[in-house]
């Protein structure tokens, strides 16, 4: 079998690439090949994407008249580029997806790209932030955030509090974290202000008790912390507490993975205070959100509460049904990722668009703290910085 996919791979996915994506004047059920981390550490992740793509599935399902959407979803058991590309070539080769989509990690979407591109199959990113990915293929388009997005504003506005001098930054030690280390300490500026030391902890299943020993010995005014999310944040905001490092004067900022909304009950008031710069919070404040949210809990459960993964999940197929109504029936893989590429939202997160220059997502970046809200936890806003494109791809 696997002799067989290596042989004719090529092959067939040139013809897949010849294929329209629709007839002109029959319906057609188009096949969406959803790739996300279902199992492991990081099942909870995958989790959320799927079931945002599925909610707008359930609310839209009779937006295409009658034409459908069948989501095809598969494992890729966390960061494993392997596993993800062998996925990506099934389901373009054996499944014959007209989209892919999905992806929590970062290397497993760069292994994926060659496949998108052979195949002129659009990829829709859903998660993986790292600014250089799009620059992978051409037919990458990303609904979710990078890195610099949001870790840029947060860093400006660390650099005005007079409270905050210098800050220690831990990260994961895989290309996202890298570069979260980078955008922050690059946009961590002015008099006085400066990264005394920077800490790579391993991605999966980390011991943060050691690494934040030596931030508290070290004694910085903040600790900045990028991971990928999960039960890693509430590792992560446990050690924190045991050490303490807040009592010790040491404030904790980070991206919007520390204080992920389906971690936060677990977080206890550990994380009261906390802040964060991103692009989701259940806490905001529109019609959207509230819509979003009550369908959610009408689905899922009144427990159930969802993340910015369910939003990559939910607005990534927003932008794929936008791509075939805007092709009619008529088009193939380039025409979806040109239509994309003029897609525009009232998202859960707010307004949103795709940077036709970059095929990357344009957005609000919220600073939010931890806040009690009716007896919860919640990332309430307050500064907003808008509409902001993607900083790395200016370098």
């Amino acid at each position: 079998m696997t002799s067989f996919r290596t042989l004719t791979l090529g092959t067939a996915m040139a013809a897949a690439a010849l294929l329209p994506m629709a007839a002109s004047a029959d319906a057609k059920a188009y096949k969406v090949g959803l790739i996300a981390s279902l199992s492991g550490p990081t099942a909870s992740l995958g989790q959320q994407i799927e079931r945002g793509a599925r909610l707008y599935e359930q609310l839209h399902k009779t937006d295409l008249g009658d034409d459908t959407i069948e989501l095809v979803v598969r494992d890729d058991t966390g960061p494993a580029p392997d596993v993800a590309k062998r996925l990506a070539q099934e389901l373009v080769v054996r499944d014959h997806v007209d989209f892919l989509a999905g992806i929590i990690f970062t290397p497993n979407a760069n292994a994926i790209a060659p496949i998108a591109t052979q195949a002129k199959v659009p990829f829709v990113i859903m998660n993986a932030a790292a600014s250089a990915t799009t620059k992978a293929s051409p037919y990458i388009v990303r609904v979710s955030q990078t890195i610099p997005q949001f870790t840029q504003p947060l860093a400006q506005w660390a650099s005005k509090q007079v409270d905050i001098k210098t800050v220690y930054t831990l990260v994961s030690d895989y290309a996202p974290g890298i570069e979260a280390e980078e955008a922050f300490t690059a946009g961590f500026k002015g008099d006085g202000k400066s990264v005394v030391q920077s800490v790579r902890v391993p991605v999966q299943s980390p011991d943060f008790v050691p690494f934040l020993q030596k931030v508290k010995d070290a004694k910085p005014d903040a600790l900045y912390v990028f991971l990928p999310g999960g039960t890693q944040s509430t590792a992560l905001m446990k050690a924190y507490q045991s050490l303490g490092l807040k009592e010790a004067g040491i404030r904790l900022i980070g991206s919007g993975e520390v204080t992920v909304e389906d971690e936060l009950p677990n977080m206890g008031d550990a994380a009261l205070g906390v802040v964060t710069g991103f692009h989701y919070s259940t806490a905001h404040d529109s019609k959207a959100n509230a819509d979003f949210l009550k369908a959610w809990q009408a689905a899922y459960g009144a427990d159930s509460t969802p993340t910015f993964m369910a939003v990559g999940g939910y607005d990534g197929m927003a932008a794929i049904h936008h791509a075939i109504k805007a092709m009619k029936g008529k088009g193939d893989g380039k025409a979806a990722v040109d239509a994309m590429s003029q897609w525009t939202a009232e998202s859960p997160r707010g307004s949103v668009s795709i940077d036709p220059e970059t095929r990357d997502i344009v957005q609000n970046i919220y600073i939010r703290r931890v806040e009690k809200v009716n007896g919860a936890l919640r990332n309430v806003e307050f500064e907003t910085f808008a509409a902001v494109k993607d900083p790395g791809k200016a370098k």
